[in-house]
């Protein structure tokens, strides 16, 4: 099985770039989503009601799924190349395809881009409510801008360079054990009433399995800016100096290189579930954030992920070849 994973992983970047997600194809991820759903669910009925029991039943939850999401991948796969090695691979492959968002993240940022370019502030307002958490309702044409840069920033790491560093580590099953991590702390890693303890479990090994990942993205994403053209000293700047400017400990890295690339500044204050969060700001005002920039942080997001594929192929072929 090992000798197919750099070819399953290649080939699953590349089907990603071409096909992106099929709307009609149903994607794994919600079925880890429907599982996370159903044992939240059981495990708040068996668990108490008490800080101490919400967060072992979270504690429960992050086992049975990563569980899950290890044990029936690696076992379809196994099946699959036991069955001929051709069936192991193009099943590999596809696993990781499905779990990489680099056109998916460029297509819906993009219909916020398309929005602005009309005019429709309020098709903006829709399109951009369906990739990111905060509120939506209100934004301003500069608010829905800053938002759609924010998460192609983001998610440069968690839905591309992280899952690509877990698949070259263990393939498949890399992708599926990771994407069941960052699921969870996407349904249930809020710090709000219901999850702040519930959540506790999912939210800090998210943190965890995204450390190294999110450090290594925004140094390609510096590389990207500089093949690009940006402003990759500055880049370079801002991320030393705003790269910590988040609650969560990862998610401001890519986000303030690309602040410092193009020449803008994001995060700031945002409104959640009807409450706002004063946030500090990433990057420095050097000018006003524009529609243009979605399309420029999307150039980096190929960039990014074009770089972290070369880089990883190579220490690959270094270590296990």
């Amino acid at each position: 099985m090992g000798n197919w994973i750099l070819p399953a992983v290649l080939t699953g970047f590349l089907m990603d770039l071409c096909i992106g997600d099929p709307r009609w194809m149903y994607h794994p991820v919600c079925m880890i989503g429907n599982a996370i759903t159903a044992c939240e669910k059981w495990l708040r009925a068996w668990f108490p009601k008490t800080k101490r029991g919400e967060q072992m039943a979270g504690g429960v939850l992050v086992l049975c799924i990563v569980s899950g999401c290890v044990l029936i991948p690696g076992g379809l796969l196994f099946l699959a190349y036991r069955l001929h090695p051709a069936a192991g691979f193009i099943l590999e492959s596809c696993m990781c395809w499905q779990m990489l968002a680099t056109k998916s993240l460029k297509t819906e940022s993009m219909k916020v881009y398309e929005r602005l370019q009309a005019e429709d502030v309020e098709g903006a307002r829709k399109a951009v409510s369906m990739i990111v958490g905060r509120d939506t309702a209100a934004l301003t044409e500069e608010g829905i801008t800053k938002a759609a840069v924010e998460t192609v920033a983001e998610n440069t790491s968690d839905g591309v360079i992280a899952p690509l560093l877990y698949m070259m580590l263990a393939g498949g099953v890399g992708a599926y054990f990771y994407k069941a991590i960052n699921t969870m702390d996407s349904m249930v890693g809020y710090k709000s009433e219901k999850y702040k303890n519930f959540g506790t479990c999912a939210a800090k090994l998210d943190d965890l399995v995204n450390y190294i990942p999110a450090r290594l993205s925004a140094w390609f994403m510096v590389a990207a800016a500089a093949v690009e053209g940006h402003h990759w000293k500055d880049a370079i700047r801002i991320y030393r100096r705003d790269r910590r400017n988040h609650a969560s400990p990862n998610s401001a890295q890519t986000e303030a290189v690309m602040a410092g690339a193009l020449g803008v500044q994001l995060a700031g204050n945002a409104w959640y579930f009807g409450k706002l969060y004063e946030k500090p700001t990433i990057g420095d005002d050097k000018r006003k954030i524009e529609a243009e920039d979605i399309r420029r942080a999307n150039q980096m997001l190929y960039g990014t992920a074009v770089i972290a594929v070369l880089a990883f192929t190579m220490l690959y072929i270094g270590i296990c070849l």
